[in-house]
């Protein structure tokens, strides 16, 4: 099984700078750290998005491509201050995750607690084979 992660900040050649880990300088947006892993129930994405609300999230589903969006907000820092080391990222974000098959994303439920978002996937149900007749004309 493999999962791929979609936004580009995952590829090392746009790699962030030490002082801004998490940014990606194209666009302004910044990838949040994510779990992603199998359970007997299904799959289980986890996202670190500490200090969000639930309704400034954003969670679509585009085929088998999960994208997670939304924009944090920096609102206890001093107005006039200058940093001695800047490790959390603010502002607009995104993940999109292209997930394997068998999962079935329109049963997806998720759950935001603690600074950490869950979105469990179940599996695809089968459904059991059916067994139809085909009838058969007469050809003239």
């Amino acid at each position: 099984m493999a999962v791929t992660k979609v936004s580009s900040t995952i590829h090392f050649a746009a790699h962030h700078s030490a002082m801004s880990p998490g940014i990606e300088t194209a666009t302004g947006r910044w990838t949040p750290n994510t779990d992603i892993y199998t359970t007997a129930t299904g799959l289980v994405i986890k996202v670190e998005l500490a200090g969000m609300k639930s309704e400034s999230l954003d969670i679509a589903v585009e085929g088998r491509q999960l994208r997670i969006s939304g924009d944090r907000p920096d609102c206890c820092r001093a107005p006039h201050c200058s940093f001695l080391v800047m490790e959390i990222s603010y502002g607009p974000f995104e993940a999109v995750l292209d997930l394997p098959a068998g999962y079935d994303l329109s049963r997806a439920k998720a759950l935001y607690l603690n600074g950490f978002l869950r979105i469990d996937v179940p599996p695809v149900q089968s459904s059991p084979t059916k067994t139809t007749k085909v009838p058969i004309t007469e050809g003239t």
